[in-house]
């Protein structure tokens, strides 16, 4: 324990509140766990954008909802909470890949394929996350609800339901596209035994810069054109690949990167471009998943006994 020497009564004053607030800061530290993408306002700038973009195809109500939808993707970030700790021990992995520690092989179709993968390669799949799997599912959990909205469109609890599972759906997408959560190095360089040696501290830097640039959603949604994903899972798997590739240009800017603390940042022409970049692609990506969500949407049957035990056409209360 630190012990503070002091003259004067206020002096103790003063040096008590300087010692609390250190350990506040410490604390908080402490809290901030490496797995979060964005903080809540970069997720919500990032969340309205994509609804934005979106073209006229997808349902009125789903495109005039972008603040529930923003307001429900901080959620995922929300859940990594030590107070509930099943919960936080679950989904934390869903936030990340670190796709070297895959030794180039392929990623298999599912997340238990994934979990094969790993046991054979003597990994902790917790330690190599699941991250491009939860994209794939929270897209199709979506088109779910999208296709009960197709059957019951005056139905306003699916209609809730599509915005809740949209806003999940978008953290995922838009943490992704933060090129430090598809790598072994997602807070600084690593050598062999897992050490950082260089740039540690990098991952709060990143996920801090869209919300103090403080983008708009016309700045991130100019020439936009969203076309729904051919195929699924590969769109996904092609998205991680990319956002890997640009670790390194990450890395060759991070000294320029400005502190996490810095409200409002001034940035080298490199630096604004590339973050501009990761905002737009967050946007495209999350916004081509809704578009992608819905157009499967059509094609998905119910069983029999759907609409039958509990009939979803009727939404008011006896």
């Amino acid at each position: 324990m630190n012990f503070i020497l002091v003259s004067k009564p206020f002096d103790y004053m003063m040096a008590v509140k300087k010692s609390t607030t250190i350990w506040l800061i410490l604390l908080l530290m402490l809290m901030v766990d490496s797995a979060s993408a964005w903080w809540t306002g970069g997720h919500v700038i990032l969340s309205k954008a994509a609804v934005r973009a979106l073209p006229d195809d997808v349902p009125d109500f789903f495109r005039s909802s972008g603040f529930m939808i923003a307001h429900c993707s901080a959620d995922p970030d929300i859940a990594n909470n030590r107070d509930v700790p099943h919960l936080r021990s679950a989904q934390h992995p869903d936030h990340y890949l670190d796709l070297e520690l895959l030794k180039g092989n392929n990623l298999p179709d599912t997340r238990y394929g994934l979990i094969n993968l790993c046991h054979q390669l003597k990994l902790d799949p917790e330690m190599v996350g699941f991250l491009p799997y939860e994209i794939i599912e929270s897209t199709e959990r979506l088109a779910l609800s999208f296709a009960e909205y197709r059957r019951y469109p005056k139905n306003p609890y699916i209609q809730q339901k599509c915005l809740v599972y949209a806003g999940l759906l978008g953290h995922y997408s838009e943490d992704v596209c933060q090129p430090l959560h598809v790598t072994l190095h997602h807070n600084g360089r690593v050598n062999a035994d897992g050490e950082v040696i260089a740039h540690k501290g990098i991952h709060y830097q990143v996920d801090a810069i869209i919300e103090h640039v403080g983008f708009t959603s016309d700045q991130l949604t100019e020439d936009l054109q969203i076309q729904a994903l051919d195929n699924l899972r590969k769109g996904v798997l092609a998205i991680v690949q990319t956002k890997h590739s640009e670790v390194e240009r990450l890395y060759e800017l991070a000294d320029q990167f400005p502190s996490e603390n810095e409200a409002d940042p001034t940035l080298s022409p490199e630096v604004a471009k590339f973050v501009k970049h990761m905002a737009v692609s967050s946007t495209q990506f999350t916004a081509q998943l809704y578009l992608t969500a819905w157009q499967m949407s059509k094609d998905i049957t119910f069983p029999g006994w759907y609409g039958k035990s509990f009939d979803r056409s009727k939404y008011d209360s006896e």
